[in-house]
């Protein structure tokens, strides 16, 4: 018996070599790979388990649509059908083409970063360049699908051509942002996990580096998303890259405070900031004579980084600096502003001609 042109056993023949290759195609990836896993786990090379992977993911699929597709091909086939058929393979054949050439393209790129010690902060920055090669790979390949099925590449490419400088054109910001990013990938003034500071209301840790914007994680919580035109062109503090802080504060007393307590100061903070752990202390001396106190300035170095250290510090030497004041009697300058007011001829309210002074003291807390 014939039906379109092929005898039953002509389809039972090729419906058996499409289960046999299935199979084959599945005891190789269950048995035989399996194998070769468990001994690529054992050598200290990655080429071995990325070559695996690529085999699995995309050559085997590729391996078994191929031989399906030679097989129905020794059919007597319709014209139409037959075209059909072929611009399907083709399509595919492309899809997984692109698929392993990005993943060859990703696996290469990361690996040899992780070879020269770069942070995965930095290789999860990568993916927005990743994008857009992935995004060019693409374009070649339905390009060369196109090809294959016939039409005219050369006119398709003159158009894009034409087309690509008119949308050139008109997303200018656009491309400026992304040579902004290419900006930060190379030069790497910051990334992801960086603590930066642009200005007085715009500061966070670095959360997202895409191609057009860069997202920051603010102290209070909302995100920041920021173009990278903006961020390449500002004034960037990263903190994250800061190996010690300089500390600078001050302490005010009273012209009031004998000379002797006031050369006790000095030493007295100095043995302070020393007995902090994790400080290089750099020095104490009198600032100034101010207009209310006398001004004491101390520096020291806090070697970390760490926001949390700097505070913690810094709240254990003012405790120690209070604590030492109370007990050598040494009082904290509190500026006092004296001011009088005479009330004269309060003779129509009763109180005859008598003049009364008020004095009204306000105090402020002076800032070390």
């Amino acid at each position: 018996m014939v039906f379109w042109g092929n005898t039953v056993q002509a389809y039972g023949i090729a419906l058996a070599g499409i289960v046999l290759t299935w199979l084959v195609i599945r005891i190789v990836r269950k048995y035989l790979l399996r194998l070769l896993e468990k001994y690529s786990q054992k050598t200290s090379s990655k080429t071995d388990d990325v070559l695996l992977s690529m085999v699995e993911k995309y050559a085997l699929p590729w391996l078994l649509i191929f031989i399906i597709y030679t097989i129905i091909q020794q059919l007597n086939l319709n014209p139409k059908f037959a075209k059909i058929l072929y611009g399907a393979f083709a399509f595919v054949t492309m899809f997984y083409a692109v698929r392993l050439v990005n993943s060859f393209i990703q696996l290469s790129i990361s690996g040899y970063m992780r070879r020269r010690g770069e942070s995965e902060a930095r290789i999860r920055h990568l993916q927005g360049l990743l994008v857009v090669v992935k995004a060019i790979v693409w374009v070649v390949g339905l390009l060369t699908f196109a090809n294959n099925l016939g039409f005219n590449v050369s006119t398709l490419l003159a158009s894009l051509g034409i087309g690509g400088v008119a949308i050139a054109l008109a997303s200018q910001a656009i491309l400026t942002d992304l040579f902004g990013y290419l900006v930060i990938f190379f030069d790497k003034p910051f990334e992801i996990g960086d603590f930066v500071i642009l200005s007085a209301d715009t500061l966070g840790t670095i959360e997202y580096i895409g191609i057009k914007t860069t997202r920051i994680r603010s102290l209070s919580g909302e995100q920041l998303i920021i173009s990278n035109t903006n961020m390449t062109n500002s004034i960037i503090r990263n903190y994250k890259r800061m190996e010690r802080r300089r500390v600078v504060f001050k302490v005010s007393v009273p012209y009031s405070t004998s000379h002797e307590k006031v050369q006790m100061v000095p030493p007295m903070i100095t043995d302070i900031i020393k007995a902090q752990p994790n400080v290089q202390f750099d020095r104490s001396h009198i600032l100034e004579y101010g207009q209310y106190s006398i001004s004491f300035e101390s520096v020291y170095y806090l070697m970390s980084a760490d926001y949390n250290a700097y505070m913690d510090t810094q709240q254990a030497i003012l405790y120690r600096i209070r604590e030492e004041f109370e007990k050598h009697g040494i009082e904290f300058a509190v500026p006092i502003q004296n001011l009088f007011v005479d009330v004269l001829n309060r003779k129509e309210n009763g109180h005859g001609d008598d003049k009364m002074m008020v004095e009204r003291q306000e105090k402020h807390s002076s800032r070390p």
